[in-house]
């Protein structure tokens, strides 16, 4: 197979698994991630982000640009029965979908990768119908997500930082793929996006936690290949995320919530460790 239809094969693969992964947390905060089922969506959801990472840093160690659209996400909403009934389908899907691409690959490292992704699809697949038959029948015919009870208004705030937050995310996993000859920069760039995959997760909680399903609407990626220019706009992106969150500190309305002001006076001491940590990294290039 060619580099550039191996790059094109990936970057399918790669939108796939980046679907199970906003579906998987979205319905984990849905349910809560203090219960059952959402820890153990929310675990499988991390299971997938590392199989977006090893597609990821194959397609850029093979001189292509990762696809960061992740692709649609068949399910039936219907009840919870529904819902996992479709997750069992996906993940069965992917078992011949992976092994019929490791038959047509010579690389050996690329070759077992695409059948890890294949067998631990299958263990995903087994989890999920387990789940699905030992739910009781009244949490079977119930949905996902709990009552409405913050303003909508306010909720729609919260939706715009999961959308920032998750568009920083994704940028920073973009510079540590196609960076990687960086070597401990790259390492450091993946390690702020981790960070900010929780600051998503400080205002989706509350949206979930109010039957809303947080929203992860990708935005444009910057597709720098100098290292200066990409450390310059990931700085500039954390100072102007914390001055918007400095000034939502302030809100009346996020006041009321002991809760959202925790995770938020968190998110505003990591963004300004992670801002002085890139401007170190600028310094160091």
């Amino acid at each position: 197979m060619k580099k550039r239809e191996l790059i094109t094969l990936l970057n399918k693969d790669i939108a796939d698994e980046h679907a199970a992964i906003i579906r998987y947390l979205v319905h984990g905060w849905l349910e809560g991630e203090d219960t059952p089922l959402g820890a153990s969506l929310l675990s499988r959801s991390r299971e997938e982000m590392w199989h977006m990472h090893w597609l990821g840093m194959i397609i850029s160690q093979l001189g292509g640009e990762p696809n960061f659209t992740p692709a649609p996400y068949p399910y039936d909403p219907t009840n919870r029965a529904t819902i996992f009934k479709s997750y069992v389908e996906y993940e069965e899907r992917l078992i011949p979908h992976y092994n019929a691409e490791a038959d047509m690959v010579d690389d050996l490292h690329i070759k077992r990768v695409l059948q890890r992704e294949a067998w631990e699809s299958a263990i995903h697949a087994r989890k999920f119908q387990r789940i699905l038959e030992k739910l009781r029948p009244e949490k079977a015919k119930g949905v996902p997500g709990g009552e409405l009870e913050l303003p909508m208004e306010f909720l729609n705030r919260l939706q715009e930082e999961v959308t920032d937050k998750y568009n920083e995310m994704v940028q920073h996993i973009r510079y540590s793929w196609v960076f990687q000859k960086k070597g401990l920069l790259s390492w450091q760039l993946m390690d702020q996006a981790m960070g900010k995959m929780k600051q998503i997760a400080h205002f989706a909680e509350d949206i979930g936690g109010n039957g809303i399903s947080p929203l992860f609407n990708p935005g444009q990626i910057d597709k720098s290949t100098a290292i200066s220019k990409a450390l310059k706009k990931a700085m500039n992106d954390v100072r102007a995320a914390r001055e918007r969150h400095m000034k939502l500190r302030e809100d009346n309305e996020i006041k009321k919530h002991g809760g959202i002001v925790i995770n938020l006076d968190l998110t505003l001491q990591q963004e300004q460790y992670q801002g002085s940590e890139l401007e170190d990294m600028g310094k160091k290039k």
